[in-house]
């Protein structure tokens, strides 16, 4: 096992997310609101793009309802929601700002995380020790959080701990996760996450104001329940 591939993409968000805020800081609101517009409309696409892959639609919207069941009664976007006004308090941030913390982290976050290369890049440095998947997962994750940064904020940079957590135990448990995390698994992961994207998008244009992290556990559950139909 080797967590260092994990290390590496951790490292390349926090260095693109500082980038990324530096560059905000010169940008007019007029260009960073047509930025934010940009994002979104990315962000629709690439969910759009990750939902195709799903391969039972009945899994993904089982997932999506236990997931939205048992982030509620969690709290999960409320307690977000309270990290991120935290952190806003601590930095002081500007009036004027479109986007929260909360927001921008759970964007980032899952745009970080949802994937084929995050699971593969996992189950490859933590069985056999080889990184290569995350090396060039952590190249793109570079420039995106850059990117990202200098339309969401600091909740970019934030994300890097999820990125951190998330990849690290995915590393540490692949061999014992391996037999769950099949393609069929994977597939109905990535739907889920990339239907929560979606969501994200609209909350970026400014259609909705979605709960978006009280979903987030649909995208652990599609998984658990494709294991579970595979045991009958």
């Amino acid at each position: 096992m080797s967590l260092t591939g994990v290390l590496v993409n951790t490292g390349t968000v926090i260095v693109g997310s500082l980038l990324g805020l530096l560059f905000k800081k010169g940008i007019p609101e007029r260009v960073s609101g047509a930025v934010m517009i940009a994002l979104g409309l990315c962000t629709v696409y690439i969910g759009v793009s990750g939902s195709l892959e799903c391969e039972n639609i009945l899994v993904v919207i089982a997932a999506m309802v236990l997931g939205a069941i048992v982030g509620t009664l969690l709290g999960i976007d409320d307690a977000v929601n309270r990290l991120g006004k935290w952190v806003e308090g601590r930095f002081n941030r500007g009036e004027g700002e479109k986007v929260t913390v909360a927001e921008g982290f759970v964007t980032a976050s899952l745009l970080f995380c949802v994937g084929a290369m995050t699971i593969n890049g996992a189950i490859e440095s933590g069985i056999k020790g080889e990184n290569t998947t995350f090396y060039a997962k952590a190249t793109l994750d570079f420039f995106s959080s850059m990117m990202l940064a200098s339309g969401l904020g600091i909740g970019v940079m934030l994300s890097a701990a999820f990125v951190l957590v998330f990849q690290g135990a995915l590393t540490m448990l692949a061999g014992v996760l391996t037999p769950v995390l099949t393609t069929a698994a994977v597939a109905n992961m990535t739907a889920a996450g990339s239907l929560i994207l979606i969501a994200i998008a609209t909350n970026l244009l400014g259609l909705s104001k979605f709960k978006v992290a009280d979903y987030i556990p649909a995208m652990f559950i599609a998984p658990i329940i494709v294991w579970g139909i595979s045991l009958f």
